[in-house]
């Protein structure tokens, strides 16, 4: 690689367990994706920081033009996105002042290999990219912009399936193995009804207040998702977690929502009623995808897939 060349990748994201929870001590179950983002910087002599986003057809989505060395958003086509990268840039140098001055100008561009409203990680790739371009803290970076657990920043690193919990604010990372002996029983459907997390975040945060039983439950059932080794038994902890889930937030579960008939369970992931869903049932391939299928739902990929 060209020395005046940087170029990282970061994979994305789907939380089977502890949505929510996670926020608040709970230890969850994360998947990496095998989908991501690249980024590359190369160095010029513009005196500018030029970006340029690229979606998974090889479409620019958003160019813009920074001040360098202080990142300043200057001009661009998305305002809202202009200025949520240069919130970042302000938040790299935070930790080091001085990152922006060592390069007389930037031609900065990143691609992503999963389509943007599928909600895999745009963001949490793109912030895990620029704090190892960076030397910075990703957490820092990530408490300092965008909020949230942080979940999806360790697996944006990790080469597999993780455990994650925030103990005492910080994160604890444990690579696990998790690939069930039913992996083959289990898929993710694209529901296409993009969620704002903040707004469940805040949903959540005006039903919970630090209730330690309750991380306790979602926790355990954590471990339970980890060790179990049959599908009737996996079927039975989706019904739990989810139960626990909709109690608290009141809110129906996808289940009974969009798909009461299944022949299985189904578990939402991350942010309710969102981007994608995880199916378990004990019907073949070809059945499952004509279910969903006739049901409007066409993207429905398989465990080995996605997964990393």
């Amino acid at each position: 690689m060209n020395q005046n060349q940087h170029i990282f990748r970061a994979s994305g994201k789907l939380l089977l367990t502890g949505e929510y929870f996670v926020l608040d001590g709970a230890v969850a179950l994360a998947l990496p994706t095998q989908l991501g983002q690249t980024m590359q910087a190369i160095e010029n002599q513009c005196k500018k920081i030029i970006w340029n986003s690229f979606d998974i057809n090889g479409k620019s989505w958003f160019q813009g033009v920074f001040d360098l060395p202080s990142g300043e958003y200057e001009t661009g086509n998305d305002e809202e996105s202009g200025r949520r990268l240069s919130q970042i840039f302000n938040a790299i140098l935070q930790q080091k002042p001085t990152f922006f001055q060592q390069y007389q100008g930037l031609y900065v561009e990143t691609r992503l290999e999963f389509p943007l409203q599928w909600g895999l990680g745009s963001s949490s790739t793109l912030l895990a990219n620029l704090a190892r371009w960076s030397g910075t803290d990703a957490y820092a970076l990530l408490r300092d912009t965008f909020g949230g657990s942080g979940y999806d920043l360790a697996c944006a690193q990790a080469k597999g399936p993780i455990l994650y919990q925030l103990y005492h604010g910080k994160p604890r990372v444990q690579a696990v193995m998790f690939k069930p002996i039913f992996h083959q029983n289990l898929y993710f459907i694209y529901l296409g009804k993009k969620q704002n997390s903040r707004e469940g975040i805040a949903r959540y945060r005006k039903k919970v207040q630090q209730q330690p039983a309750i991380m306790m439950q979602i926790s355990t059932l954590t471990e339970q998702f980890m060790t179990c080794k049959d599908l009737p038994t996996f079927e039975s902890l989706i019904r739990q977690h989810e139960s626990v889930v909709s109690a608290i937030l009141e809110l129906p579960r996808a289940k009974d929502l969009y798909f009461q008939d299944f022949p299985g369970e189904i578990k939402s992931l991350g942010a309710w009623g969102g981007d994608f869903v995880l199916a378990a049932s004990a019907f073949s391939q070809e059945e499952t995808k004509a279910y969903f299928n006739e049901k409007g739902f066409d993207i429905v990929i398989t465990y080995e897939s996605m997964i990393l």
